[in-house]
């Protein structure tokens, strides 16, 4: 029954988006208005039948909301209908503005108690101004308890209208006074998607892209300007590390600070024919001879593939990391009765070389489910760029350089997961917030990582155990085969007492990962994200990378595959 209501309500909802529908009819296919009228009367039907007789109470937006989100998670996880009290939300990532007081929350259990905690005002927001940091519990809004609450629940209360009025009580660890109340006013937030730019390495221009929304052309516009002022920039370097993109025309508007006006960035193809649709840049460039890289990871996708594809397709740009995600599609947002939306997937994109990057293909699945991929190593087409280069197809955006992120370490995992480090960061400004250098200075010293050594208590760091559970089952295993004996019992505690953890040569032997945690979470506390980005850049292989190429004489043109120019031989004069 549950089977049959699903596809009765995926038929309905097709038809209710006024799209055409394929309905099996035994040995032919029809595609009809009658088909779509069949199909809705088949739904109304059944779910008044259920709302009459069926033994309980039906929640009818639930049950409806189910359905729609059932024939949707058929067809690709772009296409998603978003009800009318989620629609803020989806703007607010969109335009990147919304009203409330610009931080970031995060709900925790602490000592077996829920809360809702602030984790990172934004830089210059009403939440930093007023004095909320990072580490505090939020127990009152506007004098209502805030127990039992969501983070959701807390945001929404948090949010309103600019120039609105509230107060927030908060709980300060490691305060004399830890009770707190902060008053003051709601006001437009703007997230800003270039959070930092500046000179590292001696002369790069480096650019950290977090987003792409409404104001992220205009952003690293403004900052390349700016560093093309500092006679020390000879390179620049844009990071799309961990950028999922956003709007496609911000894209096409970055791509255009590099090369020339008029320049073929994309090509949209839905399924008519008609509905294709080419992009090209319409802005004169910025610079258009001076080296460029693009750092990109399997965080980067859609409008961040696009910008590293599209520059590396024209060779205007060598792409230093790791594969990209390989989001191909494009969406688009329609209006839906009663305030609702629907983000549809409209389009693929094909960047300059002709290539589409999309990796899953969303139309075919494996036997087991999953879905198949748009092509193997094997079978992917090869395209060429602008200086016949060879690229290809699917998979997401292949580097030009490879660097390959760090490898998430057990202990450190814990260490995040348990907010640790979080904790530690927290206790630290408070006590040493007056002494703490910026971030170009800052570093974990011995002192510091020996002092949140001895935070951490050993008792309560929790390690997920995976060495001791494979090995009591192996152990279990071979009891049921028959193999234990006095020699085998004795491997297996031999092995046993190897792999017991050493919490404090762990975090010796982690010391670089856990050094970084502690940096992001102190400079963010005094200096925010900018603060982050500033200190965490100076250890960074990405960037490393990008030095080494750019001080490597004819390096950057021999990636590029630069013809090089021939300047006229001298007459020697007789």
């Amino acid at each position: 029954m549950k089977k049959t209501f699903k596809y009765l309500a995926w038929a309905c909802m097709v038809a209710a988006l006024a799209a055409p529908v394929a309905l099996a009819d035994e040995d032919k296919v029809v595609n009809d208005d009658a088909a779509v009228a069949r199909s809705l009367d088949i739904f109304n039907s059944l779910y008044k039948e259920l709302n009459t007789f069926y033994v309980d109470t039906i929640d009818a937006q639930k049950s409806i909301e189910n359905a729609i989100n059932a024939m949707l998670d058929e067809i690709d996880p772009y296409t998603e209908y978003i009800p009318a009290k989620e629609t803020d939300e989806f703007m607010t990532i969109s335009t990147g503005e919304y009203g409330g007081i610009g931080s970031y929350l995060m709900e925790r259990t602490v000592d077996g108690k829920k809360g809702v905690y602030i984790s990172g005002p934004y830089e210059g927001s009403p939440a930093a101004r007023a004095g909320l940091r990072s580490g505090d519990r939020i127990i009152m809004i506007d004098g209502d308890s805030t127990a039992g609450w969501t983070s959701d629940q807390v945001s929404k209360r948090l949010k309103g209208q600019a120039n609105t009025h509230l107060t927030v009580t908060v709980v300060r660890p490691w305060d004399e006074d830890s009770i707190k109340t902060f008053s003051f006013n709601r006001e437009t937030i703007s997230v800003n998607p270039v959070p930092y730019y500046g000179v590292t390495r001696d002369n790069i221009g480096y650019i950290d892209l977090t987003t792409f929304n409404d104001k992220s052309a205009q952003q690293v516009r403004d900052a390349l300007l700016e560093l093309k002022k500092d006679p020390r920039v000879k390179n620049i370097v844009l990071d799309l590390r961990s950028n999922g993109g956003g709007i496609v025309e911000g894209a096409i508007q970055i791509v255009g600070y590099f090369v020339p006006k008029g320049t073929q960035v994309l090509v949209m193809r839905g399924r008519e024919k008609s509905s294709e649709r080419t992009y090209k840049t319409t802005v004169d460039p910025i610079d258009t001879d001076i080296p460029l890289a693009v750092l990109i990871d399997g965080g980067s996708a859609s409008a961040s593939e696009i910008t590293a594809g599209a520059l590396q397709d024209l060779d205007r740009a060598v792409i230093i990391g790791s594969r990209s995600f390989g989001k191909g599609l494009v969406q688009s947002t329609r209006q839906l009765p009663y305030d609702g939306m629907l983000k549809v997937t409209i389009a693929k994109y094909y960047i300059p070389s002709g290539r589409l990057i999309q990796e899953v293909d969303y139309g075919n699945r494996n036997d087991d489910g999953t879905y198949k991929k748009t092509t193997t190593d094997s079978t992917a087409r090869v395209f060429h760029t602008a200086h016949g280069r060879e690229v290809r197809e699917g998979g997401g955006i292949m580097p030009d350089i490879k660097v390959e992120p760090r490898e998430l370490k057990r202990v450190v995992y814990n260490i995040m997961r348990d907010r640790w480090d979080f904790d530690f960061a927290t206790k630290y400004v408070a006590e040493h917030g007056q002494d703490i250098p910026n971030p170009d200075d800052f570093k974990v010293t011995d002192e510091i990582f020996n002092e949140f050594k001895a935070f951490i208590k050993p008792d309560k760091f929790e390690y997920d155990k995976v060495c001791e559970q494979q090995l009591a089952t192996l152990r279990k295993t071979a009891t049921a085969e028959g193999y234990m004996n006095d020699s085998t019992t004795a491997l297996f505690d031999r092995l046993e007492s190897l792999l017991k953890h050493d919490l404090n040569h762990d975090l010796d032997l982690h010391r670089r990962d856990i050094s970084y945690l502690l940096g992001q979470e102190i400079m963010d506390r005094l200096y925010y994200q900018r603060g982050q980005v500033q200190n965490s850049i100076k250890d960074d292989e990405f960037i490393d990378a990008a030095k080494k190429m750019f001080d490597n004489p004819g390096e950057y043109q021999r990636i590029l595959n630069i013809p090089v120019k021939k300047g006229k031989p001298n007459k020697k004069k007789k």
